[in-house]
């Protein structure tokens, strides 16, 4: 699957829009577009070239989960439009925000068209057409969670439009957009894609992909009832999804990254033009004497090119190094602060950075090109989403007998006898040490309303709970009546 990604392109219906153009609409069909929608091929194609849009908009998740948060800061030569980010003070017109708009929009087009495309398909050319459709509404049901979760209310779009038409679509509710798009969505999802795939199709959207995007859905909305049934089914047959017994092991790219705790990623694959950002973005420019230099280059195998290239971002606080227990067996590579390379321990720096995260450090031969992925959701992430739906309906006990597979995993003791409020704070606390920078902080923060409360003293305003709409989206339109920017910028 990685590989496919960068070797399809269908040139003409999937081209990216003028960034000028309300919600990046794709190309009105045409002749051409009638031509390409014939075949199984061809749909597989089509979804394939829809995953590769991903690959960008999930190299900018890290700011959205987690340098709004509180654990992650930016190094000594973070970029200024990350530091808007990290204060606070982000404009409306911060490029991070237009891309992740257009590119949002660019795949929920991309599957409207597919889906308009497939409904008239026979099944006897297009053999896996039930498949395609569930593949093609996880991931309009992804695009959908995030945009909403980054800027609340957004168009609805379902259809097939013409650029004259899209600028008449409406801000909708978010509670709608879930009710209407984002649950119906997975749930024909779960029950048309397949257990598992082979060969050169792992890597795409399976069942429990779909379930366990439900389940965070669910758990997003409240909806704690429907949150645990959902993942509940993730731990039993037909399941099999488990826990690596090694941490470390899921940062280690030279092992099969489609393991038992895999459920979903972004793929990248370097060498192809396809590779990721993560390893250069969060690898460090300066050592202890201050002067650029190689700091992780002989450690880590990073090409020569790194030299003072390091992106110094998704630095772990101090606040989050020193809440990690010492016996933690996650706290050496999600917050490192020392490198260690045969048999040789190098600290860095003791002032300005601090620590840094070793999770994406992988050999690569080029910057940018890394073939480090994204995990967007893994078995340890619904574990601990399980243990949060059953505390909250009241089933303490068996949500800490949960939670504790993932501390036990860590080196840790379990808890016991806690009450539901201690359980609620250490479940959360438990994800903050599980899931560092892979994108979850902030919105953890947001689902559980302890966003504000913990986030003020770093510069955080009541209304940053979701982000400026893009300027450019609010200039097309030029229409407060049906689309206004959000309420304090």
């Amino acid at each position: 699957m990685k590989k496919i990604i960068g070797t399809l392109a269908l040139s003409v219906i999937l081209m990216l829009s003028c960034s000028k153009e309300f919600i990046s609409i794709d190309p009105v069909a045409t002749v051409t577009t009638d031509l390409v929608y014939k075949t199984d091929k061809d749909f597989q194609d089509a979804l394939t070239n829809t995953y590769a849009v991903f690959q960008t908009v999930y190299s900018d998740m890290w700011q959205f989960g987690d340098l709004r948060g509180d654990d992650t800061k930016l190094g000594l030569v973070g970029n200024l439009g990350c530091s808007d980010m990290d204060k606070f003070i982000l404009n409306s017109d911060a490029g991070v925000l237009s891309s992740a708009w257009r590119n949002y929009y660019i795949i929920i087009n991309r599957a409207n068209y597919i889906l308009t495309k497939i409904a008239s398909a026979d099944p006897a050319v297009v053999t896996h057409k039930d498949r395609f459709i569930g593949e093609t509404k996880f991931l309009r049901a992804l695009a959908y969670f995030n945009l909403v979760r980054i800027f609340g209310d957004v168009p609805l779009v379902t259809t097939v439009l013409s650029i004259d038409e899209s600028y008449k679509v409406a801000r909708e509710k978010t509670d709608k957009i879930y009710s209407d798009l984002i649950i119906p969505d997975l749930k024909v999802a779960e029950t048309s894609l397949p257990l598992v795939y082979t060969g050169a199709d792992v890597g795409r959207a399976t069942m429990g992909a779909a379930k366990a995007l439900l389940g965070k859905v669910y758990l997003t909305t409240h909806d704690f009832v429907n949150a645990e049934s959902k993942l509940q089914e993730l731990t039993v047959a037909p399941f099999t999804y488990n826990l690596l017994p090694k941490y470390n092991d899921l940062f280690d790219y030279t092992k099969n990254e489609h393991h038992a705790e895999y459920i979903f990623d972004i793929e990248y694959e370097e060498g192809i033009n396809e590779g990721s950002t993560f390893t250069t973005q969060f690898s460090l420019s300066f050592q202890a004497s201050g002067a650029l230099s190689n700091v992780l280059i002989s450690a880590f195998g990073l090409p020569a090119s790194t030299v003072g290239s390091g992106g110094d971002q998704g630095c772990p606080t101090d606040e989050l190094f020193n809440a990690y227990d010492p016996a933690d067996l996650r706290k050496g590579i999600n917050v490192a602060k020392s490198y260690t390379y045969n048999g040789v321990t190098t600290p860095i720096s003791p002032t300005g950075i601090g620590s840094f995260t070793l999770k994406y450090m992988v050999s690569s031969v080029k910057l940018n090109d890394s073939k480090a992925n994204w995990k967007v959701i893994r078995f340890a992430d619904v574990l601990l989403m399980y243990a949060e739906a059953l505390n909250e309906n009241n089933k303490t006990a068996l949500a800490l007998t949960t939670l504790n597979r993932v501390r036990t995993r860590a080196g840790l003791t379990g808890y016991t006898g806690l009450t539901q409020t201690d359980a609620r704070d250490k479940i959360l606390n438990e994800r903050r040490f599980e899931l560092y920078l892979e994108g979850h902080r902030w919105f953890d923060l947001l689902r559980t309303g302890l966003a504000y409360s913990i986030c003020q003293p770093l510069g955080m305003k009541t209304y940053n709970t979701v982000f400026p709409i893009p300027l450019a989206q609010i200039e097309v339109v030029n229409n407060p009546d049906i689309f206004p920017q959000n309420e304090g910028y």
